[in-house]
């Protein structure tokens, strides 16, 4: 067990994973930062619940993007779960737009908002 003031250097050994425009397909790269988040999620975390977010840039509509940012939870979550990480420890939740990481309109802001996140949810 570990204390609530660790929490935020917790959350800090899990990556974000990132998709191009308009995808939800993992890319090497995004596969790469799972494995290590899978790697993470092993002993001595086993206990830790993690919340996994699809997020969007914020073009297109809120309901395309909402069904986009499930559709990047899943397969971030699907991916994780066949590594081993049980999917009794997570669970998806899709953002869409609506929580952007960066507000600039512009391609570099936007690739930051096109994304996977992971939050600690229970210990």
């Amino acid at each position: 067990m570990y204390l609530d003031a660790d929490m935020a250097e917790l959350q800090g050994n899990l990556a974000d994973v990132f998709f191009a425009y308009d995808e939800s397909e993992l890319t090497d790269a995004s596969r790469e930062s799972l494995r290590m988040n899978s790697d993470w999620l092993q002993l001595p975390y086993v206990s830790a619940t993690i919340q996994v977010q699809g997020h969007c840039d914020e073009r297109g509509t809120v309901e395309y993007n909402q069904a986009l940012g499930e559709r990047r939870a899943r397969a971030a979550y699907d991916y994780l779960t066949s590594l081993g990480v049980p999917a009794s420890r997570l669970e998806m939740v899709s953002f869409g737009k609506e929580r952007p990481q960066c507000t600039e309109s512009e391609e570099s802001c936007w690739q930051q908002n096109r994304r996977a996140h992971f939050r600690i949810t229970a210990r």
